[in-house]
């Protein structure tokens, strides 16, 4: 147990509520601001992605002994479900029997964590804009407007964990030897819905991530407890199959019936929540210090925002915090240490998988369709079942272990280049199974 200090958090997401539980724990008084109304009473749609909670996140939830409350709003996925045009549903299993990630919607958990975080004994302090913070003395500056005057709120420490446009952020890199960069992908989303079937049954597989594969675009659907499925269309906002294309209801129809003409029948409120839903852009932000005068730390989307296509996005956020208690447990009272570490050890990790999610951009919306890529995966999953100690593949090792992201981004690039070493083989698609392609990848292992 720390000595108690008080505790500014900018941000009441999903990441700013579960800190707020762990510093509770050590001890500490803590606030959280939101500019936003209390999302508990409000409606939670529009602008969402369906959340994948995966081992790293359950990690963080297990310690905190909030797991099983939030596993109850949650549905295991163990595989995903390609939708390809002209032939049957297919399915790829994420990893070995008993693995799954959790579909859950991200307002429902993010009521439950400020729920949660309340119960700890956290102060949450809604429609409260922070306008400035003063780095050095850790005083956030709050008020009505911006051109009103501000109400200095005075703390001992403060985390911004106020997403990927942090105002905690945006006045650090007003400081000297701030390094600071931002990506947006030429690809923005679009939440849709399918609805509950009779008896809030799902209408597809339940336990499946639901992609269509489309090339430049591609359509995702995760399942709702309620039996409906949360649904998102990644399009370039530009170009021949783009949003600024779809400027009409029968061209939105149109382009739906020639795309998605196996799930448009499930999709009644397509048009109206197509025109009603913004589209919304994807970007990764990175930057360095995280930290500042041993007072002032940003965490989650604040320090490192990634695109979504890994489901890591809450999941790096979470594991933020599981590696700062531990540095908090180790280190006591001396916050210089905890921030140090924290940083050095978190800052190469999230730039890994910011890399790692970009990537399986490209897999999901066209190679998951691709014969070459499913050889392949299962080449790598009959080789890792038999040698479970020489071969743990990618997605597994960042989605089903602790692994840091940094090592698994290096240990994928290494099986990668023994994996096109092994589709180069002469006759691959007949000895795919043979002692022949095990013997070459053994041999490759041993080069490193």
């Amino acid at each position: 147990m720390q000595t108690p200090k008080k505790v500014g958090i900018t941000g009441s997401g999903l990441v700013g509520s579960l800190l707020a539980i762990y510093l509770k724990r050590q001890g500490h008084h803590v606030d959280v601001y939101d500019r936003r109304p209390d999302i508990r009473n409000m409606e939670f749609s529009g602008r969402s992605i369906n959340l994948a909670v995966s081992t790293r996140g359950w990690k963080a939830l297990e310690y905190v002994g909030i797991r099983e409350d939030i596993q109850a709003l949650a549905i295991p996925m163990d595989k995903r479900a390609i939708h390809v045009q002209g032939k049957p549903v297919y399915y790829q299993y994420y990893g070995k029997e008993g693995e799954a990630i959790y579909s859950i919607s991200r307002g429902v958990l993010n009521k439950k964590m400020i729920d949660l975080a309340e119960q700890a004994g956290a102060n949450f302090i809604f429609n409260s804009k922070v306008w400035d913070v003063s780095l050095s003395e850790a005083i956030l500056y709050t008020g009505g407007s911006e051109k009103e005057s501000w109400e200095p709120q005075e703390y001992d420490l403060i985390f911004g964990a106020d997403g990927a446009f942090s105002r905690i952020r945006h006045k650090m890199q007003r400081s000297s030897m701030f390094n600071y960069s931002q990506k947006f992908l030429k690809t923005g989303y679009k939440e849709l819905s399918i609805p509950a079937g009779a008896g809030n049954t799902h209408k597809m597989d339940k336990n499946s991530l639901h992609i269509w594969p489309r090339g430049e675009f591609m359509l995702i659907a995760l399942p709702n407890l309620d039996g409906s499925f949360t649904c998102t269309l990644f399009m370039p906002y530009h170009g021949a199959c783009s949003f600024e294309q779809l400027d009409t209801e029968s061209k939105v129809t149109e382009f739906f019936k020639a795309h998605f003409d196996d799930v448009i029948k499930d999709m009644p409120e397509l048009l109206t929540e197509f025109f009603k839903n913004p589209t919304s852009s994807l970007v990764t932000i990175k930057c360095e210090p995280w930290t500042s005068f041993d007072k002032v730390a940003l965490i989650g989307d604040a320090a490192h925002a990634i695109v979504p296509f890994y489901g890591q996005g809450m999941n790096v956020g979470f594991e933020d915090i599981t590696v700062l208690n531990q540095f908090i447990e180790k280190h006591g009272d001396n916050w210089k240490a905890i921030f140090e570490n924290y940083q050095s050890e978190r800052k190469p990790n999230a730039d890994a998988v910011a890399e790692l999610s970009y990537r399986n951009f490209i897999e999901m919306s066209s190679k998951t369709a691709d014969e070459k890529f499913i050889l392949r995966k299962n080449i790598e999953k009959r080789f890792a079942a038999k040698y479970p100690d020489k071969w743990m593949p990618l997605y597994s090792r960042v989605t089903f272990s602790t692994d840091p992201y940094s090592h698994a981004l290096e240990q994928g690039d290494f099986q990668k280049s023994i994996m096109d070493k092994v589709m180069e083989m002469d006759d691959i698609e007949q000895i795919w199974d043979s002692q022949e392609v095990e013997n070459k990848i053994l041999q490759e292992l041993q080069t490193k």
